[in-house]
C-alpha cells in the first residue's frame, strides 16, 4: 500500500481553483504512477480474479487522495462515488472553467496592464509567465497539421516576446533596442536572459561607483567661534534618491530597511555651554549609523584593551574610560594607523577632522594646558573640555603640532587637512595601505596597513636598529655569530657586491637603451632582477634561477618566459567604458617601466597626465625610444600610485594640481592585459561555462578528484614523486614475478621493440583514489608480421554496445558494476621470439648492451590480446556464459526465472550488469580467483567518460576530457562560440591558403574523434575536418580551432538515457547531396533510439557521387537499416523485447517511393542493390520507412552546419545534457 507523509497537494478544491488544483493533484498521482485509476485505463477486474482486492484497494487510495485533496464541504459531496475516474470526471464536469470567459478577459487585462515597474526582471518575466501559462490552459487549440500548430507558437511566441520588451523600465531602453534589431527575434527565454545579465551588470556597475560624501567622512570636527554663538556647520547634506528627502542616502533609508530595533524618538537639544571651541555636527532628520562595523569594533577592543585607563601626568587628563562606540558619531573612516614614540592607543586618520586629537597624556613631547572654556562633542552627543595641547612624535620624518588632548577620548584622531597643510605632504589611498610623502623630497614620511576597514601605521624603526633587533634576535636564538663588514670594504662581501654590479649593469643597459630618466631607477633594477631570475644561466647548466630555486616553478609562458615587453617602450592602455564619454580617446599613450610582482600586470607612467598606474590592458608595445619632457617627472597623483618616487622639486602650480580632483577619464582602473601572443583568459574564464552546484556531493567529490590529480607524462617526471615511483616499481616487480622476461644478449639478426611508460590513476566509487598505476608498453608497431608475430585480435567493446546497455539499464534499472584486472595481459604466454630494449629507469651497469626476451604478453604486443582473451574468454564459457556474435566481447548468461548476467570487456577494464544481483557478486568471487581482479564499485568512469547516475537516469560525459584538451591546447582562456562552424563555411582539399604543421593537426583531429563518441553535436563538423588529415591548411586548422571554442561554451555536455515507455527502435536517416566542394560526393547521416535513447550515430560522406538528392537519401536510408538490422541482432542475443517493426523516418518522398514501389526505371536501375535489399526488409516487416518533415528531422545535425537556433533545438532532440550547467 502508498503511504505519503508529504500534503497531497497545497491547493485544495474549494470551487474556484479547479485548474491549479487539477495540475498539482495529477502531478501527485502520476508520481505514484496510479493515474490509470483516473483515465480508466485500468478498468475493474472480474470479482473473481485474483487482482480484485488490489483492484479495489487501490482505487479506494486514489479515491482517498481525491477526496482528501478538496475542502470538507465540496469533498462530502465525493463519498458515494464507487470509482476515482467517476469523481475525476464529475469534479471536471463541475468546476472546470476552460470555457468560463470572464477569467481570460481577467487575465487578459493584467497582462496588458502589467510593467516592471519596481519588480525585478526575474519577478516581472515570472509573473509574466505564469499569467500566460493559465491562458495557455483556457486557449486550446486542435490543429489538423502539425506545420500550423508549429506556426501558431512561433507567432505567439514573437508577440510574448515584444510584450516582455516592452513592460521594461526605461533604464533598460538600450538591451531592449538591441533585442529588437536581431534577425530573427530570439525566443523568450533568451530574451530574459539577457536582458537579466544587463540588469546585473547595470546593478553591480551601481553599487561599485557609489560617490563618498566627504562631508559627511568626518568623526569629529572642531570650530572656533565664541561661546554665545550656537553656530553650526552648514556644509553638503546627503541625499537619498528613494524617498527623495534629505538627511541621510538610500543605504540608510527607514522606507526600505525600517527603524532600526534600538530607535527612540530624538529628545529635544539641550541647550550647550558656551566656548570658544566647540564641535558641531549638522543635524539630521534621523540618527546616522555608527561608522565602525561589528569587526572593526572587536577590533579597537582589543587594541585598547590594556589601555582602559589614563595615568594622567599634567592633571588635566580624565581617568574616566568611554567605549569605543564614542570614537566617532558620523562619516567614514578613510584611513586609520597607530604611530607614536610613547604611544598606548592607535591613531585613527580621519579625512575631515579639524585638529589632531589624543587622550593620552603621555605621549606628549612638548605640552601645555588649556583655557577652559574649549570643548569638543563626541559621539556620543556629550561634550568634553580639551584639556591642553601639545608636540607629538610619530617618527623621525613625522611630528604633529598643535594636538588637542581630549580626557575623555578613546583612540587617537589624526587630521588629514591639517597634516597635508603643514607638513606640505599628500596622502595616498590603496585597498591594502596608504602612504604620507613628503611634495618637496618625494620621501615617504608615514604608511600604514588596512586592517579590518582602519589603517594601522607600521612601526618606523632606525635603519641601524634593524639588525639588533631583527636578525640578531634570530642569529641568537640559533645559535649563530653574526659577523659583520668593516667600514669601506664592499670586497668583504664580494658575491653580493658581484650581484649588486650585476643588477645595475643590466638596469644602467635598460634605462640608457631607452632613453628613461633616472628617476626610474627604482623600476629599472626591478625590472633587471626580473629578467634576470626567467633568464637561463651557464653557472645553472642552462636552467633559470627561479627553475633552480623553486622544485615545481610553473611551467606558464606567462610566468617561466621573459615576456615581449620593453623596458620604457611606449604602449597605449585601454579606458574602459564607464570612465569615458563617447568622443573621448580609447587609450592613453603610456611608458611601460617593467612588471608588478603581486599583480598580473605592468607598471605604466602616463606621458600626459602625470601619474603611475598598475595596469593589465596594455596592448601595441613600441620599441621605439621615447623622448621624455619635464611633465614625465612629476610626482604621482594621490589617486593611483605604482611606487615611483620622485625626488624633484615641485612648483606651486604643479602642487595645486596635485591636489585637484582629477577628471573621470583621467581615471584609469585596473583591467584585463593582454599580452603580445598570450591570449587573455580572465573575460572568458572557464568557471563561466562549468559548474558543480548541481551535483550531489558524493559525485561532486568524485569529479574533483579525477580533475586535481596531473599524471606525468614520462617516466623522468614520475620519478620526482614518490607516489608514481611506487607505482613503477610495483609494476616491475609484478613483471618480474610472472616471469615476463629473461635477461640476454640480443641474436644476431634480431631488432628489439622499443618500450615506453604509460601512466594512469584508478579511482573508487567514491571518487577517492584506489591506486596509482604505471604500466609499461611495448611498441608494437615496430613488429613485423611472419617475425614476431602472426595473429591480431584487440578484445575492444564497440562503443555502440555499451550505450545499448546503459539505454536498457535506465530503462531497466539494472545496476552497473565496473572491474579492473590487474596486469592482464600477464595472463597469457607468448609463443612467438620477441626481445625488447630495457626499459627506461631500469637500466644499470649490469644490464648494459643486453635486451629482455620476452616470455609472457606485454601490453602494446600485437599478439597480446589475443592471448589475453582467449584465457578469458575460455574461462566465462566455463562459467556458462555465451558469447555473442554482434559484439564478440559482449557475454551473457540467461536464467530460468527470466533473469540475465552480462559481461563486457575492452581490454582489462569490465563492465557487468544484468537483474541478477546474486549472480553477479558471484561472478565477481569467480573472476577474482582466476584473476586478479579490482572491484572498483559502481560504474563512474570509464574510458574517460564519467558516468553520472540519478533516479532520473544516466549521464554520461567527457568533461576532463574536454577540460584537459583545451588545457592542452592553450584554449582555457578562448573566447567560446555557439556552434562548431559557421553555415557559410565550405572547405575544400586545395583552397591556397598556407599549410600547417601536419603532426598536430592529426593529434587534435585524432582527440575530437575520440571525443564524438558521446559528443554526437560535432559528429558532423569532426568528420569533415578528418577529410584533410594528408594536407592541412590554415583554413582547417580554423575550423579544429572554432570546434574546440565550442566545446569551451559547453565542456559538460553529453548523453542522457532516461528511463521511458518505448519499447522500439527509431532510426532517422538524411543526406546532404553533392554537399563536398572537392569531389561533389554527399554526406550521409543517421542515428537510431533504442528504447528512446540515441544509443548509435554516424556522419560519412558517400563512396561515389550521386547523381540526385533522392539517391543520396537512398544510400543513407540502406546505412540506417543495416544499423538496425544489428541492433536487432544484439537485443535479440540479450533477449530484450522489442516492438516490431522497427521506424526508418527519411524527410525525402521521392526515397520512399522508390523503396516502397517495385517500378525499376533509369532513376533506380544505378542502386539496384540497395533498393532490393531495403524492399525485402520492408516485405519481410523487419522495417517500416516513415515520412518525417525536414523541420523535425534529427539527422540534420549530422549532415550540414546549423543556425545556432536550430543546432540547439536537435543537440536538445539528440537527448543530450549538460550537468555541468552553470547557467
Amino acid at each position: 500500500m502508498e503511504t505519503s507523509h508529504l500534503p497531497i497537494t497545497a491547493h485544495k478544491l474549494n470551487g474556484q481553483n479547479y485548474l491549479q488544483w487539477s495540475q498539482s493533484i495529477l502531478m501527485f498521482i502520476r508520481g505514484k504512477e496510479k493515474d490509470d485509476y483516473i483515465t480508466g485505463a485500468s478498468a475493474a477486474p472480474e470479482t473473481t480474479a485474483s487482482t480484485y482486492k488490489k483492484w479495489i484497494a487501490e482505487n479506494n487510495m486514489v479515491m482517498s487522495w481525491l477526496v482528501n485533496s478538496m475542502t470538507a464541504d465540496i469533498g462530502e459531496n465525493f463519498l458515494s462515488f464507487d470509482t476515482a475516474k467517476e469523481i475525476w470526471d464529475t469534479a471536471k464536469e463541475t468546476f472546470s472553467d476552460k470555457e468560463n470567459t470572464s477569467e481570460i478577459i481577467q487575465i487578459e487585462g493584467i497582462l496588458h496592464d502589467l510593467r516592471q515597474g519596481n519588480l525585478t526582471v526575474t519577478e516581472y518575466f515570472n509573473t509574466l509567465t505564469r499569467l500566460w501559462r493559465q491562458l495557455d490552459t483556457f486557449e486550446v487549440h486542435n490543429w489538423n497539421c502539425v506545420t500550423d500548430g508549429f506556426l501558431y507558437k512561433k507567432i505567439v511566441e514573437g508577440k510574448r516576446v515584444f510584450k516582455f520588451l516592452l513592460g521594461l523600465n526605461k533604464n533598460l531602453d538600450e538591451i531592449r533596442g538591441r533585442i529588437m534589431g536581431v534577425k530573427p527575434l530570439p525566443s523568450l527565454r533568451e530574451a530574459f536572459s539577457e536582458v537579466r545579465r544587463e540588469e546585473s551588470r547595470k546593478n553591480l556597475m551601481m553599487g561599485s561607483h557609489q560617490q563618498l560624501n566627504m562631508a559627511e567622512s568626518s568623526a569629529l570636527k572642531t570650530q572656533f567661534a565664541p561661546f554665545d554663538n550656537r553656530q553650526k556647520i552648514k556644509g553638503g547634506r546627503p541625499w537619498c534618491d528613494h524617498c527623495r528627502k534629505p538627511g541621510h542616502s538610500r543605504e540608510t533609508c527607514w522606507k526600505i530597511h525600517g527603524k532600526p530595533v534600538d530607535w527612540k524618538p530624538r529628545q529635544p537639544l539641550e541647550k550647550e555651554g558656551r566656548g570658544n571651541h566647540m564641535a558641531t555636527d549638522e543635524q539630521s532628520p534621523q540618527p546616522e549609523a555608527s561608522p565602525f562595523n561589528k569587526e572593526q569594533m572587536e577590533m579597537l577592543q582589543k587594541l585598547l584593551s590594556p589601555l582602559l585607563s589614563v595615568q594622567s601626568q599634567t592633571g588635566s587628563s580624565s581617568n574616566q574610560v568611554i567605549g569605543s562606540g564614542t570614537l566617532a558619531h558620523k562619516g567614514n573612516f578613510l584611513s586609520a594607523f597607530t604611530a607614536g614614540k610613547k604611544r598606548k592607543k592607535p591613531w585613527i586618520v580621519d579625512s575631515g577632522a579639524s585638529d589632531h586629537m589624543t587622550g593620552d597624556a603621555t605621549i606628549f613631547d612638548i605640552y601645555s594646558s588649556c583655557p577652559n572654556n574649549l570643548t569638543v562633542r563626541i559621539a556620543d552627543g556629550s561634550l568634553s573640555k580639551v584639556a591642553g595641547t601639545g608636540s607629538v612624535v610619530l617618527s623621525r620624518d613625522l611630528t604633529l603640532n598643535s594636538v588637542l588632548l581630549v580626557p575623555n577620548l578613546d583612540c587617537n584622531l589624526l587630521s588629514i587637512s591639517k597634516l597635508t597643510k603643514e607638513k606640505r605632504c599628500i596622502t595616498n589611498f590603496s585597498s591594502t595601505h596608504c602612504e604620507f610623502q613628503d611634495l618637496d623630497s618625494g620621501k615617504t614620511i608615514g604608511n600604514a596597513e588596512e586592517c579590518s576597514g582602519l589603517y594601522i601605521l607600521k612601526e618606523r624603526h632606525d635603519p641601524q636598529e634593524q639588525p639588533q633587533m631583527i636578525v640578531g634576535e634570530f642569529l641568537a636564538q640559533e645559535g649563530i655569530v653574526h659577523l659583520s663588514s668593516c667600514v669601506d670594504t664592499p670586497q668583504q662581501n664580494e658575491i653580493a657586491e658581484r650581484k649588486n654590479r650585476h643588477l645595475l649593469e643590466v638596469a644602467r643597459s635598460l634605462m640608457f637603451s631607452m632613453n628613461v630618466p633616472k628617476l626610474f631607477w627604482g623600476q629599472a633594477v626591478l625590472t633587471a632582477a626580473y629578467l634576470i631570475n626567467r633568464m637561463p644561466s651557464r653557472v645553472l647548466k642552462f636552467q633559470t634561477p627561479c627553475q633552480t630555486l623553486l622544485k615545481s616553478f610553473p611551467t606558464t609562458r606567462l610566468i617561466s618566459t621573459v615576456p615581449p615587453k620593453i623596458f620604457g617602450c611606449s604602449v597605449f592602455v585601454h579606458i574602459n567604458q564607464q570612465h569615458r564619454s563617447k568622443l573621448d580617446p580609447r587609450s592613453l599613450k603610456c611608458i611601460f617601466l617593467g612588471y608588478s610582482s603581486n599583480q598580473k600586470g605592468g607598471r605604466i607612467q602616463l606621458r600626459n597626465i602625470n601619474f603611475g598606474i598598475l595596469s593589465h590592458s596594455v596592448s601595441n608595445p613600441s620599441p621605439l625610444k621615447i623622448t621624455f619632457l619635464q611633465s614625465h617627472l612629476i610626482n604621482l597623483s594621490p589617486l593611483l600610485t605604482c611606487g615611483i618616487r620622485s625626488t624633484s622639486k615641485r612648483k606651486r602650480r604643479k602642487e595645486h594640481f596635485l591636489n585637484k580632483p582629477m577628471r573621470q577619464n583621467r581615471v584609469l582602473i585596473q583591467a584585463n592585459f593582454q599580452r603580445k601572443g598570450v591570449r587573455s583568459c580572465t573575460q572568458h574564464p572557464i568557471g563561466n561555462f562549468i559548474s558543480y552546484d548541481k551535483l550531489s556531493p558524493t559525485f561532486r567529490a568524485f569529479t574533483s578528484s579525477i580533475t586535481e590529480i596531473q599524471v606525468p607524462q614520462n617516466i623522468q617526471e614520475a620519478f620526482k614523486y614518490p607516489k608514481w615511483k611506487a607505482a613503477v616499481d610495483e609494476e616491475v616487480r609484478a613483471l618480474e614475478k610472472n616471469g615476463t622476461w629473461e635477461i640476454t644478449d640480443l641474436p644476431r639478426g634480431k631488432k628489439p621493440v622499443g618500450c615506453k611508460w604509460i601512466f594512469t590513476v584508478k579511482y573508487k566509487a567514491d571518487g577517492n583514489v584506489d591506486r596509482y598505476k604505471a604500466r609499461l608498453v611495448a611498441k608494437g608497431f615496430t613488429q613485423s608480421y611472419g617475425i614476431d608475430y602472426q595473429e591480431t585480435f584487440a578484445p575492444v567493446a564497440k562503443l555502440n554496445t555499451v550505450r545499448v546497455l546503459l539505454s536498457l539499464a535506465a530503462n531497466l534499472d539494472w545496476s552497473l558494476h565496473q572491474l579492473d584486472v590487474k596486469n592482464a595481459f600477464l595472463n597469457g604466454d607468448l609463443e612467438e621470439e620477441v626481445y625488447m630494449d630495457i626499459p627506461a629507469g631500469l637500466e644499470t651497469t649490469t644490464n648494459f648492451n643486453k635486451v629482455y626476451r620476452l616470455r609472457k604478453s606485454l601490453y602494446g604486443l600485437k599478439q597480446s590480446p589475443r592471448a589475453w582473451f582467449e584465457r578469458f574468454t575460455k574461462v566465462v564459457k566455463g562459467y556458462r556464459f555465451v558469447q555473442c556474435q554482434s559484439d564478440h566481447t559482449l557475454f551473457v548468461k540467461h536464467f530460468p526465472e527470466g533473469k540475465l548476467t552480462i559481461i563486457i570487456v575492452y581490454v582489462d577494464d569490465i563492465i557487468l550488469t544484468g537483474d541478477h544481483e546474486e549472480k553477479i557478486d558471484l561472478l565477481k568471487k569467480l573472476l577474482t580467483k582466476e584473476f586478479e581482479i579490482k572491484d572498483l564499485g559502481n560504474l563512474k568512469y570509464f574510458l574517460g567518460m564519467e558516468i553520472a547516475r540519478s533516479k532520473k537516469g544516466i549521464a554520461v560525459s567527457q568533461r576532463k576530457y574536454v577540460l584537459d584538451l583545451l588545457n592542452e591546447t592553450g584554449m582555457l582562456g578562448c573566447k567560446p562560440t555557439e556552434t562548431p562552424m559557421d553555415t557559410t563555411v565550405k572547405l575544400e582539399e586545395s583552397d591556397g591558403s598556407v599549410p600547417v604543421d601536419k603532426g598536430r593537426y592529426q593529434r587534435l583531429v585524432g582527440k575530437l574523434i575520440y571525443l564524438s563518441h558521446t559528443r554526437p553535436d560535432i559528429g558532423f563538423f569532426v568528420s569533415v575536418v578528418s577529410q584533410f588529415m594528408n594536407n592541412p591548411t590554415e583554413n582547417h586548422m580554423t575550423v579544429v580551432i572554432r570546434i574546440l571554442r565550442y566545446l569551451k561554451m559547453t565542456p559538460g555536455n553529453g548523453l542522457f538515457f532516461q528511463r521511458t515507455t518505448k519499447k522500439e527502435i527509431e532510426i532517422f536517416s538524411n543526406a546532404d547531396w553533392a554537399g563536398s566542394l572537392t569531389d561533389r560526393r554527399s554526406t550521409s547521416g543517421y542515428c537510431s533510439f533504442v528504447w528512446g535513447n540515441l544509443v548509435t550515430w554516424r556522419s560519412k560522406k558517400q563512396s561515389m557521387v550521386a547523381r540526385s538528392s533522392a539517391e543520396a537519401e537512398f544510400r543513407a536510408m540502406t546505412q540506417g537499416i543495416c544499423e538496425g538490422i544489428w541492433l536487432n541482432r544484439l537485443l535479440e542475443e540479450l533477449r530484450v523485447p522489442l516492438k516490431h517493426p522497427m521506424v526508418l523516418y527519411c524527410d525525402n518522398q521521392a526515397a520512399i517511393s522508390i523503396a516502397k514501389n517495385p517500378v525499376h526505371h533509369d532513376r533506380t536501375k544505378h542502386v539496384e542493390i540497395d533498393r532490393h535489399f531495403i524492399k525485402e526488409k520492408i516485405e519481410e516487416g523487419v522495417f517500416k520507412v516513415s515520412y518525417t518533415p525536414t523541420n523535425c528531422q534529427t539527422t540534420d545535425i549530422l549532415t550540414k552546419a546549423l543556425a545556432r537556433v536550430n543546432f540547439e533545438d536537435l543537440t536538445e532532440k539528440l537527448g543530450m545534457i549538460n550537468i555541468y550547467n552553470a547557467a
